[in-house]
């Protein structure tokens, strides 16, 4: 194309002047694009690696006792059993499914770069044992939850729970029993180690009254579930100096002025 006057008009060392800063804005324009493509290469290489075995789950830790829970079992609901790439291990939702174990109480799992991951739970402490389904025997925790179910009772005290409808069932593992339970979970939780080994069974009436049946044949009358304190002190204290020859209940409804029954 052929110069215009403007152009013929300019001097040639301002022209040569525009061009040259014309090229270097040309020339820088590149070198940011070339920045940003190796930017962009090295995110891609590097969410490549972070995906592969390199970066992978290989070493697993489960801490916090857990006597009723197999290592695999919490290695297996977290989703690390076999060792998947560390950045898919997403902390929150692996922790929940460890809590959905039934003897699972609290569980945090933590990643630690490049290959580990710590996963600390807590487990529910067997409180109860309940008579069903059918002929096994459910383990409940202090929070009526069914931890487990099997064929052989436990050595716990047993749940009975009864209202007006009749019998109250314990919960499938993993559920929790009705709240027509809660006194008699109550007591189950707090008692004392003073008579603690000595209860059979935990009895909730109709009447959300509580009764408790020791080794010996005794039956505790606790009444409701007010005052617990003062009645296990009661109770404690007949049992270790009241003479109980021919008795048969121990009658603590009314706090400090405990009765025997003959």
């Amino acid at each position: 194309m052929s110069p215009t006057a403007e152009d013929t008009a300019i001097d040639p060392r301002i022209r040569q002047r525009r061009e040259q800063v014309e090229r270097g804005r040309t020339q820088k324009r590149m070198r940011w694009l070339a920045l940003a493509a190796g930017v962009v290469a090295l995110a891609v290489v590097g969410a490549v690696l972070l995906h592969t075995p390199l970066f992978g789950a290989k070493h697993v830790t489960v801490t916090g006792a857990h006597p009723n829970t197999s290592t695999a079992a919490i290695e297996a609901a977290a989703g690390v059993l076999h060792q998947p790439p560390l950045i898919s291990v997403d902390p929150g939702p692996a922790a929940a499914r460890v809590e959905s174990l039934p003897f699972i109480a609290s569980a945090q799992v933590s990643r630690h770069w490049p290959d580990s991951v710590t996963i600390a739970v807590t487990e529910r402490v067997p409180t109860t044992t309940m008579a069903g389904p059918g002929a096994s025997w459910s383990t409940l925790d202090g929070n009526g939850r069914t931890l487990a179910v099997g064929p052989a009772r436990p050595v716990l005290p047993v749940l009975i729970v009864t209202t007006v409808r009749g019998p109250v069932p314990p919960a499938p593992v993993g559920g929790t029993i009705a709240p027509a339970a809660a006194p008699g979970l109550l007591v189950a939780r707090t008692l004392p180690p003073a008579f603690a080994g000595q209860v059979v069974s935990v009895t909730v009436a109709p009447d959300r009254t509580v009764s408790l049946a020791l080794t010996s044949g005794l039956v505790v009358l606790l009444g409701t579930v007010a005052d617990l304190h003062a009645k296990y002190e009661d109770v404690a204290a007949i049992i270790a100096h009241a003479p109980l020859q021919g008795a048969h209940t121990i009658d603590v409804t009314v706090p400090q002025s405990p009765t025997v029954g003959r």
